[in-house]
């Protein structure tokens, strides 16, 4: 288990994992102290047993190229579990989104392993192996990494191969493939990995409701990501979230105001970055109210909160009825939208998805459909049907 620690070396086993239909992808990263996540090892494995790789980008003068080509590859799958933060890490390198790909957790899902299905369960019901989880929190980034650590990263890309194999046959036989095909889009799609700080607000305007708090939200928290990004911090180190709130509500216009905040620590409203937030509250406030986004209403409330609790109902209903996490089908986001219009921009009334359960949905919300218990089992009938399963005899 020796270390790519060249790049001949990497571009040779990239030369021979390319070679083969598909390619099993792992990282190990650290991002406790930064904001961009530092990448410490790569494993890749193809189905052949001797084609299993352990890659140091750390080493000195090596060049990530031939992995980058390999993530390009049109002809090659890339195979990864719960892909979006090794995703992010490729992107960062190389502003690019590897492709075509597979994501085996949201695979599993559709094959109706539950939401967000652990790797190691996978492994344990599919490949009949348990992955030793003894290292999965070490530092990745010390040299040299021990055989133990080695070991166990290995693990994360061979035993892949076996769970993609099964999975990807499971998909096949049941014909729903294709109903992966959303999910990657998005995946792949290279706004899912663009950080803009002009979008860092919506992270928390959950917690507002006034059009001048969202308006200095938006500017406060644009500060904070910009800052984070350029010093390599995550976000809390700059300013926490509950500070960022306390602003966006508060509103203070001078360095007394600004210290008044519990929030906010002792003596930082006479520092650099104090101006820069009252620079940024000043922004706020001389937003043109037209152009703040306003606030989501509250939902699930009243009748209609009523209504999401029947689809949540239905959900798991057809959920448990076609073998499906409940998850990929619909979030309670998405049931709440469905409460509040039928003609909803949500996934959930689009594609198969519709098929499977939004035109249920809609039908259960407008009195065409009922619920009744079967059995123990929760059916969706026409309501004449739910009428007269429920009549006296």
């Amino acid at each position: 288990m020796d270390l790519i620690t060249s790049t001949d070396a990497l571009a040779a086993a990239c030369a021979r994992l390319a070679a083969h239909p598909f390619v099993t992808v792992d990282t190990e990263f650290l991002r406790e102290t930064t904001y961009y996540p530092k990448l410490c090892l790569i494993q890749m494995a193809g189905p052949d047993p001797d084609d299993a790789f352990l890659i140091d980008p750390l080493a000195e003068g090596i060049s990530l190229d031939p992995f980058m080509a390999l993530m390009a590859d049109p002809a090659v799958t890339k195979v990864f579990h719960s892909a979006r933060q090794d995703l992010e890490i490729v992107w960062n390198i190389g502003q690019m989104v590897p492709a075509p790909l597979f994501d085996t957790q949201i695979a599993a899902m559709v094959c109706g392993y539950g939401d967000s299905v652990s790797y190691e369960q996978l492994v344990n019901d599919l490949a009949k192996a348990r992955v030793d989880k003894s290292s999965r929190f070490t530092d990745w980034s010390r040299r040299p990494l021990t055989e133990a650590q080695l070991t166990y990263a290995l693990s994360d890309v061979t035993y892949l191969v076996t769970v993609y194999q099964e999975l990807l046959a499971q998909l096949q036989k049941s014909g729903r493939l294709a109903w992966l095909s959303e999910e990657m889009a998005v995946l792949t799609a290279p706004e899912t990995y663009q950080a803009d700080p002009e979008n860092a607000w919506r992270r928390l305007v959950g917690r507002l409701r006034k059009p001048k708090e969202v308006a200095v939200l938006m500017e406060i928290a644009a500060w904070r990501e910009r800052e984070a990004q350029s010093r390599d911090v995550p976000r809390g180190r700059i300013l926490k979230d509950d500070a960022v709130v306390d602003l966006a509500v508060s509103a203070p216009r001078n360095v007394e105001a600004l210290g008044r905040l519990r929030s906010i620590p002792n003596g930082f409203e006479r520092s650099r970055t104090g101006g820069d937030i009252l620079e940024a509250v000043e922004r706020g406030l001389a937003r043109d109210p037209s152009t703040v986004p306003a606030p989501e209403r509250s939902r699930g409330r009243g009748a209609a909160g009523a209504v999401v609790e029947l689809l949540k109902v239905l959900l798991k209903a057809i959920a448990e009825e076609e073998g499906v996490a409940p998850k990929i089908i619909a979030t309670v986001d998405e049931l709440e939208a469905i409460a509040e219009s039928d003609s909803a921009d949500v996934p959930s009334l689009k594609g198969w998805r519709r098929t499977l359960f939004g035109e249920k949905a809609l039908a259960l919300k407008n009195g065409e459909f009922g619920l009744v218990l079967e059995r123990g089992r929760v059916k969706v009938r026409p309501i004449h049907a739910a009428a007269a399963a429920t009549a006296p005899v």
